[in-house]
């Protein structure tokens, strides 16, 4: 295992705790369309899934597939996230103090479009610590769990794959990172990780325990 010269961090989940919000809001408008999902089971199938691949298998699961149906749903999923996050949202524990203490060059990769992820930092007291170095699929066109978006973001900082750690929440996340030849850090519990990728990962509960490796 090489050195490790920058980290890359997932936001959702990573660094602020807006995965479970952000779900529930998912978890409400799948209701109110007529479905049948359970909290824990919509939460789990749909953690770090992009946004639009959400909207879309809701959408056909209800049975509206007229045109348009699909994208005014995305919006209305924003539009509800948003408003919830306002309402309150905390950064991950440690976050802050792991981004002040980092040595190492580190970013964001995020799934989410720029406008979400500035202000979910924004709003947790994060965004002035990563501003200029915050990387979207929406802006690299590639999504996780394909390695493109931690590529771009490994060129950005100028640190060879090999050399970057991934600190992720999700199993794409965790495969992307494993894709781009990375070393991958995750907060999923080990239980919800293929017994394959299992002894590929460093598995961790809080990011506090970081400090052992960077």
């Amino acid at each position: 295992m090489q050195p490790i010269e920058a980290v890359i961090f997932d936001a959702d989940g990573t660094l602020v705790d807006s995965e479970t919000p952000g779900l529930d809001v998912l978890h409400e408008q799948a209701l109110a369309l007529g479905l049948d999902w359970q909290r824990e089971a919509l939460h789990e199938r749909f953690r770090g899934v992009r946004m639009a691949d959400c909207a879309a298998r809701l959408a056909a699961e209800a049975g509206r597939h007229e045109p348009g149906f699909a994208d005014a749903f995305l919006l209305q999923l924003r539009a509800a996230m948003a408003e919830r996050f306002r309402l309150g949202l905390a950064p991950m524990a440690g976050a802050e103090a792991l981004l002040r203490r980092l040595a190492l060059p580190f970013c964001v990769a995020t799934n989410g479009p720029r406008e979400k992820v500035e202000l979910t930092l924004g709003l947790t007291g994060l965004l002035p610590l990563l501003r200029d170095r915050i990387y979207s699929a929406y802006e690299v066109g590639s999504f996780k769990p394909e390695p493109g978006l931690f590529l771009h973001a490994a060129a950005a900082l100028g640190v060879a794959p090999a050399r970057c750690a991934v600190v992720e929440d999700s199993l794409p996340g965790v495969e992307a990172g494993l894709a781009a030849g990375m070393q991958v850090f995750t907060l999923l519990p080990r239980a919800q990780a293929p017994t394959a990728l299992r002894q590929q990962v460093v598995f961790i509960r809080e990011l506090a325990e970081l400090a052992d490796h960077f």
